[in-house]
């Protein structure tokens, strides 16, 4: 079960993020297990990938609209999995005027995803978000 604490009002996305204290359920700990490619610690994602990665487990408010939206994961990347598996999120990129390219796609319930994956450059790789 997760647990968001002193969650402060949401002037800005990254200032809301960051006010969210999560306590992972243990499915989330065991994610890179199955995910065949490289991983990455939830600790060297940028900040504004933690920052949306505390919005998944949160249930948001996410920024953008296409945030939370199925994934068809086409490139074929990520595990087989039945369509509406996989959720797409924007990882906001500083410097540019629109979503940028980087992205965090889960797999699973929207709150309590089995497995989180981040890419940086548009779905051409993807890394298993270990916490």
């Amino acid at each position: 079960m997760l647990k968001a604490v002193a969650l402060p009002a949401c002037k800005a996305f990254v200032a809301c993020a960051v006010g969210v204290a999560l306590a992972l359920p243990a499915q989330a700990r065991t994610l890179s297990a199955s995910f065949p490619g490289a991983s990455i610690p939830l600790a060297e994602l940028p900040a504004q990938g933690r920052a949306t990665y505390a919005l998944i487990h949160a249930g948001g408010p996410f920024p953008y609209d296409k945030d939370g939206t199925v994934f068809g994961n086409r490139e074929r990347l990520l595990p087989a999995a039945r369509r509406g598996h996989y959720r797409e999120y924007t990882v906001p990129t500083p410097g540019v005027r629109h979503r940028g390219a980087r992205r965090i796609v889960c797999g699973g319930p929207p709150r309590l995803p089995e497995a989180c994956y981040y890419s940086g450059d548009h779905y051409a790789s993807f890394r298993a978000i270990a916490p």
